[in-house]
């Protein structure tokens, strides 16, 4: 899943892709480099960001979606409005991935399952300018396999087909470095929700404390190398999707993981 954020404030290219024209370039450069999804985001869901006014949002979006929806990808909005998912379908979009789940617009799931479209349903508590305040768990993993069951079922009440339901964890929203972790060391507990998984690692902050010299993160566009390692271990374990920002070295860690999968599995002669 490539990211096309259409932002001024996002944490790594906030400002970059933020005209219509760069952004339209940027996605084709996307799907030519092998995306098989493109992540359309109109509203920036970094630690600390205020909420987009939603005429913003659906300025800065519905018009590349629409331009890009004819380009041979999967084009999905990166969005917690309803009204911007229904807007953005009618342009052209086929997957909505909405960070809160749900939880942020009340009508979300209705319009959703009412569309008859992908739903991509993140673990979240809180939005961007509280998240950081909401990292309590007694289990992380088992708090968070908890909570995000809980919007599979919504999602499933509400009249979302379980083949369009992927579930992502969350990876930075409401919790720490260390959780982050934590919950990628323990994925098949999240799998047993029966669900794909879509993993949203990409340039964040926890890979920037990891590679850090002394009290200095490495930069976020310097933490590529990084991201392209992880995703080859998440596709060791057929991680249904990964969310990233540079889609080449990811497809080309996932191609090395898949072969070598393929080589183990062959019994000798």
């Amino acid at each position: 899943m490539g990211i096309l954020n259409v932002t001024p404030d996002s944490f790594s290219d906030g400002g970059e892709h933020l005209s219509r024209e760069a952004a339209i370039a940027h996605g084709l450069r996307l799907l030519a480099e092998g995306a098989d999804l493109i992540d359309v985001g109109g509203e920036s869901t970094r630690p600390g960001a205020g909420r987009a006014p939603e005429a913003t949002e659906l300025a800065r979006v519905i018009p590349v979606v629409s331009a890009l929806a004819g380009s041979g990808g999967v084009i999905c909005v990166d969005t917690m409005r309803a009204v911007v998912a229904e807007r953005a379908v009618a342009a052209g979009a086929s997957v909505i991935n909405d960070v809160s789940g749900g939880l942020a617009d009340p009508d979300m799931l209705q319009a959703v399952a009412g569309l008859g479209v992908g739903y991509v349903a993140m673990h979240w508590r809180g939005h961007s300018d509280v998240m950081t305040s909401l990292t309590h768990y007694d289990d992380v993993v088992g708090g968070v396999v908890a909570e995000l069951g809980e919007r599979r079922e919504a999602a499933f009440a509400a009249g979302i087909a379980p083949a369009n339901l992927v579930l992502d964890p969350g990876l930075g929203f409401a919790k720490t470095a260390a959780q982050n972790w934590e919950l990628l060391g323990h994925l098949d507990r999240l799998s047993a929700l029966g669900q794909p998984l879509l993993i949203g690692a990409s340039r964040k902050r926890f890979l920037g404390e990891l590679l850090a010299v002394g009290d200095e993160l490495r930069p976020p566009k310097q933490r590529d190398d990084a991201t392209a390692a992880l995703t080859a271990l998440l596709a060791a374990q057929g991680v249904w999707g990964v969310r990233t920002h540079t889609v080449t070295a990811q497809r080309d860690a996932i191609e090395v993981a898949q072969r070598l999968a393929g080589a183990r599995a062959t019994t000798p002669a």
